[in-house]
Order: C-alpha cells, then structure tokens, then sequence
C-alpha cells in the first residue's frame, strides 16, 4: 500500500455518498476525491454557505462530478435525525458514509444542543446516531461501507464513564482523546456486530495523521505564539490536508478490505505518509469498553440500530 494515492481509487460510478464536515479540510478532499471518479458525494455540514463554496471547488477541479449540498449539525439530534430521514427518503440507498466531521479542545466546556460536552457530542454521539439513522439506506445498497474517522489522539484517550459528558473537572485535550477514542471504539463494533449478523456492511475506520487543516490552525489559542509558530512550521511538520484525507479515501473505496481496519499514514509515528494498515491501541480493541460505550450511546441518543443483516 506505499504511496498508495487518488490516481488508484477505481471508479464509484453509480455509488452514493455522503461525506460529514465535507466543506474544508480532510473532509473537502475527501468529497473531491470521491466526486472525482464517479460517485454522487452529498456535502453534509452546518454551515451550507461553506458546503455551496466547497462545491464550487470541487466541480472547478472535476466539471463533471455530481454533488449535492445538505444541512447537518452533529451538535444536534434534531438535525441529524432531519438529514437522515432526508437522505432515506430522497436517495434510497446509501453506498458509502464518511464520518468525518469534528470539533477540537474547546478551552472552556461547551454543550451540545442536547447538553452534552462538545467534542463526545459531536465527534462520537452525533455520528452514532448518524450511523444509526442512515442504517436503512446503507444496508439497501449492495456493498455499503462506514468510514470512521479517528485520530492519533486515541492513544493516550481514556473513556469517562463516571463522568462521560466532563460535567466535572472538564479538561480539553482529555475531552477530545475521549471522543476521538469513541470513535475507533464504534467503528470497531461497528465492524463486530456486522460480522457476527453475517452483513455486507463494512465497517472500517481511519486516521490523517497530523495535518494542517483549519481545526488545527483556527484551534484552541490560535492567536499570538501560537498562530506564529504554526504559520512557520506548520506546513513543515505536518501534512497538507489533501494527503491526511488519503486515509479516508482508502477506506472508502479498496476492495480489499474486509471491516475491522484501521487505516492512517505510514511515516514516523503515523504523523504522515500514504495509506497503510495501522495498529490501535489495545484500549481500543477492549470489547467490553465498546460493549458499554455503545449501550451508553444508544441509552444518549435514543438511536438504536435495527438489524444488521
């Protein structure tokens, strides 16, 4: 898989997608790349004024790519329950979901639409929910697939379950490791319970790497020392944003994964590099956590996924 890049994806002519936090960043090149060969990419972000720029940047680079603009806000289950039933009903089936969208260490604890802390409510409960909700117009295709995208801030992540939604002794980057574990945690069972119901859903999940995209340069104190020394260095020691979405783009769309991967880049440290199989941590692969993570999930969101066969 070295140097693995978009030129190798083959064709998704034909396949649906939908790509969360798709108007900048890891999630725009991931639509782009996605539009490029064939499939019909439908930008899913809050902001649609970012999604109807991200568009236009998209068909400036591929005129013939089909793509479609809808409102999502992770932040909120009314707006995510709005999306995917509007997704079911319109489209029918869904060939391919990204789960990309996310937010960063917010300083100071902020809340959900729904009262729950920031970063675990959108990273994680909001894609849950998603996942769930989509679940009909997934497995109506012939060969679905979940991407969830996770992040070396796993490794050091720890799941609060006396205090999931950090009401007391809120800490930033902690917040976020949980939410960012949350992720390979779901995606993982995800990938279990698939398997075990004998379903053609795959589950797989993905990281960038360290990549200079907009949640690390507007990121907590962004501003003064900060905002210098990432201008400076920034670009040196990180990756560009076109290739941490090459993870994404891998897992989207190789036929020879089976669910259960994690894919992230293969340099030192995974900072970056190009695609390639990589290892979680052994927190992540702990089936009980999962177990307990997703019944919290469900018992949080009241989403609870139908049969996966």
């Amino acid at each position: 898989m070295s140097h693995w890049t978009t030129q190798q994806i083959e064709s998704q002519k034909g396949r649906t997608a939908v790509v969360t936090g798709a108007n900048s960043g890891i999630g725009l090149h991931t639509a782009s790349g996605l539009a490029g060969v064939g499939a019909h990419v439908i930008l899913a972000c809050r902001d649609t004024s970012k999604a109807a720029a991200a568009a236009e940047i998209i068909l400036a680079k591929h005129p013939s790519a089909s793509v479609a603009i809808a409102t999502l806000d992770l932040a909120s289950l009314a707006s995510v329950r709005e999306f995917a039933e509007q997704i079911c009903s319109n489209h029918g089936q869904l060939d391919i979901l990204v789960n990309n969208a996310g937010v960063m260490a917010y300083p100071t604890r902020r809340a959900t639409a729904d009262g729950f802390e920031m970063q675990f409510g959108t990273n994680h409960l909001g894609h849950f929910a998603l996942t769930g909700l989509l679940m009909p117009a997934l497995l109506a295709a012939p060969s679905p697939r979940v991407v969830t995208v996770s992040s070396i801030a796993h490794k050091p992540g720890r799941i609060h379950f006396d205090d999931i939604n950090w009401e007391h002794q809120y800490a930033a980057w902690p917040a976020y490791q949980q939410s960012k574990l949350a992720n390979l945690l779901f995606a993982l069972e995800l990938y279990r319970r698939a398997e075990q119901s004998g379903s053609k859903l795959i589950s797989v999940a993905a990281h960038p790497g360290v990549s200079y995209t907009n949640i690390v340069k507007n990121g907590p104190g962004a501003n003064g020392l900060k905002a210098t020394v990432l201008g400076l260095l920034g670009p040196v020691i990180m990756q560009p944003d076109w290739q941490g979405a090459l993870p994404s783009l891998f897992a989207a769309t190789d036929n020879g994964l089976n669910g259960g991967e994690y894919i992230g880049p293969d340099g030192w440290l995974e900072w970056r590099g190009y695609p390639t199989l990589v290892k979680p941590e052994p927190h992540a692969l702990d089936e009980v956590s999962a177990l307990q993570l997703w019944d919290i999930s469900e018992s949080l969101t009241g989403v609870t996924y139908p049969p996966l066969a």
